[in-house]
């Protein structure tokens, strides 16, 4: 039972990812990013606004630990990604995305200050060789003579974001609630999105949109880092972080079954690398 409740979080995050392909042309990029947090601003704030009102005091020497939180794990993320999604496939978004746990240890070499272990440096190179297969859609000299497409690079650039975002959060261990700490950065994160939602050339809510709206505010931002926090409680930090490594995989399953795509060699190839690399980096390093 313990298990289900992580397993669900990932099974969201890689619904959400197909979201992202579902949105292009029916809503803004700027526009759902902000409709996604102001919905789960207004769904979490009838519990955590009174509990964070009360904590306003311990809370005000860390906001601008929660501000920079905010922005990149709020804001930028997300926005990066829904723009991504225009040009890059749901599977190749959730492949790219599984590199997170391998970018936030190697953010951590150099902001928590820890040592790279062999394996680690072994496991990273196999993981970016993944990624530069799946890049070149398993075409490596195209790589080169094209370079990597806008799409790739803002996926990437979301996921160096939230990479950055997980390894702050590790280093300040900011000492308030942890559904407190996380409405703040929501609230940041939202009032962040509202120059880019004002600037955004269609924001209309539609029967088309809303529901994508819905998902993404109430399900993937709302209740599953609630599902996943439960996760971390019952199970531990490091059972739970490897059931991350489910998000590309049920992301795979969702874009065939919902989206019709197609899952190529290179998706398979690269894939398995980029898991497998994964697992090494994160093997500990023996008595």
């Amino acid at each position: 039972m313990n298990l289900l409740f992580p397993i669900l979080a990932t099974l969201i995050w890689a619904a959400s990812t197909v979201v992202n392909r579902l949105s292009v042309g029916v809503i803004d990029p700027a526009a759902i990013s902000f409709y996604r947090w102001l919905t789960a601003l207004l769904v979490l704030s009838p519990v955590l606004l009174p509990r964070v009102w009360r904590l306003r005091r311990a809370i005000r020497p860390y906001l601008a630990k929660l501000f920079l939180l905010g922005l990149l794990g709020m804001s930028l993320y997300q926005s990066l990604a829904y723009f991504a999604a225009h040009t890059v496939s749901a599977t190749s978004m959730g492949l790219i995305l599984a590199t997170l746990p391998l970018l936030t240890v190697a953010l951590a070499i150099p902001v928590l200050h820890t040592r790279p272990t062999r394996l680690f440096v072994v496991g990273a190179l196999i993981s970016f060789a993944g990624l530069a297969w799946l890049l070149a859609a398993g075409d490596l000299p195209s790589l080169w003579q094209h370079g990597v497409g806008r799409g790739e690079w803002l996926m990437l650039l979301a996921t160096l974001s939230y990479a950055l975002y997980c390894v702050l959060v590790k280093r300040w261990q900011i000492p308030l609630p942890t559904w407190e700490c996380l409405y703040v950065q929501i609230v940041f994160g939202t009032l962040l999105l509202v120059p880019p939602f004002l600037l955004a050339p269609d924001i209309a809510l539609t029967a088309k949109n809303i529901p994508l709206v819905l998902f993404a505010g109430l399900f993937a931002s709302a209740m599953a880092p609630g599902l996943w926090m439960r996760g971390l409680e019952t199970l531990g930090p490091e059972k739970t972080a490897v059931l991350m490594n489910l998000v590309p995989l049920f992301t795979a399953v969702l874009a065939i079954l919902m989206l019709g795509e197609t899952l190529h060699l290179y998706h398979a190839v690269g894939g398995g690398m980029i898991l497998l690399g994964i697992g090494l980096a994160q093997k500990k390093r023996g008595p």
